[in-house]
């Protein structure tokens, strides 16, 4: 991966999200990594995207706002709760659509964002994406 790859995905999440006419469910896109990438250095960036609702720092529990959650390696919490801080998710509560994760072992992984309420507590239905990559070795 490339320095102006990731500078460039980031600049695509942080133009905002798309409210164009007929986008009446919210969606999130993971923009990075990709599905099946082969990822060769421990830091993987994350870059995400969402359309049809704002993201907002949960602090200012602005109605109809959400913000992303990570979950590496985790399965989705109870969907009726407030996400939890624990190893393996990340709360993204400023409204950043980036994190990088680091060290990330070798081997297969899964990652899940999730939008969220200013409560934490996942948009309902689910607003979510998957995506699964591998950290391999540099050769």
């Amino acid at each position: 991966m490339r320095d102006p790859l990731i500078a460039l995905l980031i600049a695509v999440a942080v133009a905002g999200p798309d409210r164009g006419a007929g986008q009446a469910q919210p969606r999130v896109i993971i923009l990075n990594p990709e599905q099946g990438a082969v990822v060769t250095t421990s830091s993987v960036a994350v870059v995400l995207k969402a359309e049809g609702v704002v993201i907002a720092p949960a602090s200012e529990h602005r109605p109809g706002t959400a913000h992303y959650h990570l979950f590496l390696d985790q399965n989705v919490t109870p969907l009726d709760s407030a996400i939890p801080s624990r190893s393996g998710i990340v709360h993204l509560n400023s409204g950043r659509s980036w994190f990088t994760f680091e060290p990330v072992a070798l081997g297969p992984h899964r990652l899940i964002a999730v939008l969220a309420d200013p409560d934490h507590i996942p948009l309902h239905p689910l607003v979510s994406d998957t995506v699964r990559f591998t950290v391999k070795r540099r050769r």
